[in-house]
């Protein structure tokens, strides 16, 4: 029995977050006023995987929207999860999101899927009532969008 990241394998597993640094630095600093990256995961990270990114939103951005419209050569998941576990699909915030050039609000816990070459985003974060768990997946070795202007 190993303790978290112990042992042979455990460098598989990933317990601290290595910032990527995305974005210019006002960027960066607008990021933090409304959002705690919680891990960061690619090839850079660790060899061999594919991209992932965790945060909690818990405010409203100053930047609207806070992400640009961009695209991936590879397929992307995108997670909105409210955190009320008695009522675990009220997102507890309002967001808009734009897929293909289509708007939708969301309210609800909602999983996106992004098919490589789509059009997504950009993002608006109109309403935070309580944090808002954020997860993106993007199917490749590194994150290679620009969302983050």
């Amino acid at each position: 029995m190993y303790n978290n990241n112990e042992g042979e394998k455990g460098r598989y597993i990933l317990q601290e977050l290595k910032d990527p640094g995305m974005g210019t630095p006002e960027f960066q600093e607008m990021y933090r006023k409304f959002s705690k990256r919680i891990l960061w995961i690619d090839d850079n990270v660790m060899p061999g995987s594919f991209q992932m990114n965790t945060a909690w939103y818990y405010a409203v951005p100053e930047k609207d929207p806070v992400f640009e419209e961009h695209v991936h050569e590879y397929d992307e998941l995108i997670g909105f999860f409210g955190s009320d576990p008695e009522n675990p699909y009220d997102l507890g915030a309002e967001l808009d999101v734009t897929l293909d050039g289509e708007v939708h609000r969301l309210t609800k816990t909602s999983l996106l899927f992004v098919p490589a070459g789509v059009p997504h985003m950009p993002l608006s974060i109109r309403r935070v009532d309580r944090p808002v768990f954020h997860f993106s997946i993007v199917v490749g070795p590194e994150y290679n969008g620009g969302a983050y202007q």
